[in-house]
């Protein structure tokens, strides 16, 4: 993997993979160290796994067990976990969508460290940065080297389809055509009915 990372976390990361396979709890790595799995650039500053809410207990249960400590936020959307005070977010309704099996077969076998687990696929991880935007937090600089990096692993027109009622995705894409990320044939549907499609779920 051509991009270094905290050794401290990936070693922590190793454990919550471990502890969930030998649970049989569900799970794909998700964030930035999704993203470094798959050869990309991010910064990293915590682990994300996606599980789905009913795993929710289980899963703190058999981390707790382990030896960390838990922890039930404010957010409905995740719970966390700390190892050492190296923190990991159990995510389950990442941008207002309930993590589903589906969900967690969008997902590729990658080595972490030379521990093979699944980690959200490219597209999804773009598809989530995209939907992260909002008026309240709209940092750009943080997506494009994750677009750059992965362009080639994502498919754009799915991209474009499921952040279609974001107007900051929009614009976000929009930057990717003018700087040149993403070549026009991988940002536009196959077929004229699917593009008129994709303009009129984008209007509506």
């Amino acid at each position: 993997m051509p991009y270094r990372v905290d050794a401290g976390l990936v070693s922590t990361l190793k454990r919550v993979a471990a502890i969930f396979k030998q649970a049989d709890v569900p799970f794909a790595l998700g964030g930035s160290f999704a993203v470094y799995a798959h050869g990309g650039y991010s910064s990293d500053h915590d682990v994300d796994f996606m599980i789905r809410e009913q795993d929710v207990d289980r899963a703190l249960e058999e981390l707790t067990a382990a030896g960390f400590t838990s922890e039930r936020p404010p957010e409905d959307w995740l719970v966390k976990v700390y190892d050492d005070g190296r923190m990991v977010d159990l995510i389950f309704r990442p941008v207002e969508t309930p993590v589903t099996d589906e969900t967690l077969a969008d997902s590729v076998v990658r080595p972490v460290d030379a521990i093979q687990m699944p980690c959200i696929s490219a597209t999804q991880l773009m598809v989530h940065k995209l939907l992260s935007f909002s008026q309240h937090y709209c940092d750009f600089a943080r997506g494009l080297p994750v677009a750059r990096s992965l362009r080639e692993q994502i498919d754009w027109v799915r991209v474009r389809q499921e952040t279609a009622d974001s107007p900051y995705a929009e614009a976000f894409l929009v930057l990717l055509d003018r700087l040149d990320v993403v070549a026009a044939e991988q940002t536009e549907p196959e077929t004229p009915g699917q593009r008129g499609a994709l303009r009129l779920a984008a209007t509506q």
